[in-house]
């Protein structure tokens, strides 16, 4: 087990407790229910469980395939190839998940620019695309002979018209530089408070305000492709509903279904790691007492940096944490 510094808040998931996560997950050898495998998670490669998946029950899917890359997850290795052949495997499952989805469902769909061109020329033939999200993934090393490469691609698709979009649920609040004022001295389209300016903005597709998880954030992981929190729940929050089914068919350290399950949403998913399944395991045992989602607070996404009190919300999560921590070194 790697070695930590003592500030590093890092999920661990320890020997002594392996056997008691996986315990928690499910496999599908036959046909199964919506009510089979609500919160629950599949242990078990796609490919041997997608047709055991219940008909028509998602309403909301969000898909972080591998990319079109070398990557080693776990104890598997996915190999970057063709586009031909990248496009080939995505449409061998996304074919069969289609049955999975509801009419009025939403689909979004992860992917890195190299791949992006392949992912929506696939979801193209068979959902109606309507937008695609770039976020700024400000992380990694950077290149000498190339532009540095911090931007991931989200496709936003639905099965058909009829789709759920709640751009309420998902305004930016951010501080106001230069506000101005009606002619009487009141705000005008901002609010002003003791802790500064702010204004609600309508979310856009291109997001600046996600910050990558990492040592010092209790939701990171050691995971190599995670995805943060509070980019999940922004797709989450804008294109469902409280109990509405949201399902995940690789996901790795559980970002989806953890976060489904603080914003009250019914959750499955898929992940054949054997890893990933305890970290995501144990990331939704946590959940049961810490239900805050960093940079989304009182209803609203707030920009980096800018939420006055932020302070004692991460001083709170650093408690939480630090007990739980405390917990764990007593009984591993």
């Amino acid at each position: 087990m790697k070695e930590r510094a003592p500030r590093n808040r890092t999920l661990v998931v320890y020997e002594d407790e392996t056997d008691v996560l996986m315990r928690q997950t499910i496999s599908l050898g036959a046909p199964s229910t919506p009510n089979e495998i609500e919160d629950r998670l599949i242990h078990q490669d796609l490919f041997s469980c997608i047709d055991f998946l219940p008909s028509t029950f998602i309403d909301l899917a969000i898909i972080d395939p591998p990319y079109n890359l070398n990557k080693k997850f776990g104890n598997n290795k996915f190999s970057k190839t063709s586009a031909e052949s990248y496009e080939e495997w995505l449409e061998s499952w996304i074919t069969r998940l289609k049955r999975c989805l509801k009419n009025t469902a939403s689909i979004y769909v992860c992917c890195d620019w190299q791949s992006s061109n392949s992912v929506q020329s696939v979801l193209e033939k068979h959902f109606i695309v309507r937008n695609r999200i770039t976020w700024e993934r400000e992380k990694g090393r950077g290149a000498n002979a190339n532009w540095k490469n911090c931007s991931e691609d989200i496709w936003f698709c639905t099965v058909s018209n009829e789709y759920f979009f709640d751009v309420e649920a998902v305004k930016l609040k951010r501080k106001v530089i230069a506000p101005y004022r009606h002619s009487s001295g009141e705000p005008k389209d901002w609010e002003e408070t003791a802790n500064g300016n702010y204004r609600l903005t309508h979310p856009s597709n291109l997001w600046t305000d996600i910050s990558i998880p990492f040592w010092s954030m209790p939701e990171n992981t050691d995971h190599p492709t995670q995805k943060p929190e509070k980019l999940i729940a922004k797709l989450i929050l804008a294109s469902s509903k409280p109990d509405d089914f949201v399902f995940d068919p690789f996901f790795g350290s559980g970002t989806t279904c953890v976060v489904a399950k603080k914003l009250n949403r019914k959750f499955s998913g898929v992940e054949q790691e054997p890893e990933y399944c305890q970290m995501a395991v144990k990331r939704l045992n946590r959940a049961e007492s810490d239900r805050t989602i960093q940079g989304y607070h009182d209803g609203y996404f707030w920009e980096r940096n800018s939420l006055a009190d932020q302070k004692q919300v991460k001083d709170t999560k650093i408690e939480i944490q630090t007990i739980a921590g405390l917990f764990d070194e007593q009984y591993s």
